[in-house]
């Protein structure tokens, strides 16, 4: 288990992709914060998952637990900073952040409103930042090394119309990254994107169940299937791991080759 005595903090974990890091951080020997906003029953459904794969319970009564759940709006900072530091008091550390948390909204560009504007930048990049600075303010305090790893996009690369504020965040995450790891690097500290392009997750169900756009979108995937949270979480645990303690700055896809072959319907 490479990951064995590390504390991992999953934002946006209650479902999906941030679901399948954690059960696949929990496979690898880490302890997990699971994080959620608006779904509860979401995080103690991972919760009970870590449990089935061999993590250890988290009750109130058992405070050396291997699994914590916490709810925060990655939108609002103060909740942000709060995530970070309860996390840390719970489990005395954290050595992985794994920035998983995103929303979209879809409009054309002429009648997106501030309101979706400023809901999708404050989760997906400003979050990001604040979350990520915490972290890193840890790890100097405690004189420790660390990972970072943002689920990023293909749309951090790939245009994608009617989604503009979205490609706008998740390109803001690739510079983020880019300097992070400039910043960062002399601390021992590594940062590195992970971007899924089309995954079987609940944000996806309309079009699981079109069988039109569906097919539309298989046909721009050289290997001919949507990715499984289970894809992105591989390559999220790798990451975490000493193996690729010489990897930073960099964006890795997780796309069945569909950023090469991709064209709008």
């Amino acid at each position: 288990m490479k990951l064995e005595g590390k504390v991992a903090l999953v934002t946006g974990s209650s479902q999906g992709i941030g679901q399948g890091i954690v059960l696949r951080l929990a496979q690898e020997g880490a302890d997990v914060v699971i994080n959620y906003r608006s779904h509860p029953e979401g995080a103690e459904e991972t919760l009970a998952k870590v449990q089935a794969v061999g993590g250890r319970c988290y009750m109130a009564q058992c405070p050396n637990s291997g699994g914590y759940t916490i709810k925060a709006d990655l939108g609002n900072v103060n909740e942000v900073r709060q995530l970070i530091a309860e996390s840390i008091e719970h489990f005395g550390r954290l050595d992985i952040l794994v920035n998983n948390a995103g929303i979209e909204k879809h409009a054309p560009f002429w009648e997106v409103t501030e309101a979706d504007y400023d809901a999708v930048m404050n989760v997906n990049l400003k979050g990001v930042f604040f979350a990520t600075q915490a972290f890193v303010q840890h790890l100097i305090e405690t004189k420790r090394t660390g990972k970072i790893i943002n689920i990023s996009s293909v749309h951090e690369e790939l245009p994608f119309p009617n989604f503009t504020a979205y490609c706008a965040s998740k390109g803001g995450m690739k510079m983020l990254a880019r300097n992070l790891a400039v910043e960062l690097g002399s601390l021992g500290i590594t940062i590195n994107n992970v971007a899924p392009g089309a995954i079987e997750t609940p944000i996806n169900t309309k079009l699981l169940n079109n069988p039109e756009k569906l097919g539309a979108l298989l046909q721009n995937i050289p290997l001919g299937r949507l990715g499984q949270p289970q894809d992105v979480a591989s390559l999220v645990a790798f990451l975490a791991s000493s193996d690729a303690d010489y990897i930073t700055g960099s964006t890795f896809f997780v796309d069945g080759g569909l950023l090469w072959n991709y064209q709008e319907q």
